[in-house]
C-alpha cells in the first residue's frame, strides 16, 4: 500500500510539473512586453508631436521669485 501511494504522489508531482511547464506562461509574457514596447512607442511618438514648451528665463521686475 505504501508503494502504492509513493507511485501517486511521484505521478501527481511528475503531472504538475508538466501542466505547469506548458501553461503558456513565456508566451505571455512575450506578448505583455510586445504591447508594453508598443504603447512606449506611441508616448514617444505623442511627445514628439507637441509643440515644444518654451521656457522664458528673463526676469522683471514683477516677476516674483516663488
Amino acid at each position: 500500500m505504501k508503494l502504492a501511494q509513493l507511485g501517486t504522489f511521484a505521478a501527481a508531482l511528475l503531472m504538475s510539473g508538466v501542466v505547469l511547464a506548458a501553461g503558456g506562461g513565456d508566451r505571455t509574457f512575450a506578448r505583455m512586453m510586445a504591447a508594453n514596447d508598443r504603447s512606449v512607442a506611441l508616448s514617444v511618438a505623442r511627445e514628439q508631436a507637441r509643440d515644444p514648451v518654451v521656457v522664458n528665463e528673463k526676469k522683471d521686475d514683477k516677476t516674483k521669485d516663488l
